[in-house]
C-alpha cells in the first residue's frame, strides 16, 4: 500500500490549481474545486488539521492523479 503524507489544505489547493482546478463553491470550511471537465472534489481547510492519508489517497483516486503526479505539483 502507497504511503500518503498529511498536507494542509491549502496547499492541496494550491497544487489543484496548478493543474487547472477552479474554486467554484466555498461553504464553511469546505472548498469545492472543479476541473476543467465534469469532474469536482471536496477539500477540507480547517486552520490547525491537515488532510489525513486516507482523505488525501480519496481525493488523489477521484482526481485521477498518482502520488508521484501530486508530489510533483507540490
Amino acid at each position: 500500500m502507497t504511503r500518503h503524507y498529511a498536507v494542509s489544505g491549502k496547499t492541496l489547493i494550491a497544487a489543484l490549481k496548478g493543474i487547472g482546478c477552479e474554486e467554484i463553491r466555498v461553504r464553511g470550511s469546505h472548498r469545492l474545486l472543479k476541473y476543467p471537465d465534469v469532474r469536482t472534489t471536496v477539500v477540507p481547510i480547517h486552520s490547525i488539521e491537515t488532510i489525513g492519508p486516507s482523505l488525501l489517497a480519496s481525493i488523489l483516486r477521484d482526481d485521477k492523479l498518482s502520488r508521484s503526479d501530486f508530489q510533483d505539483l507540490l
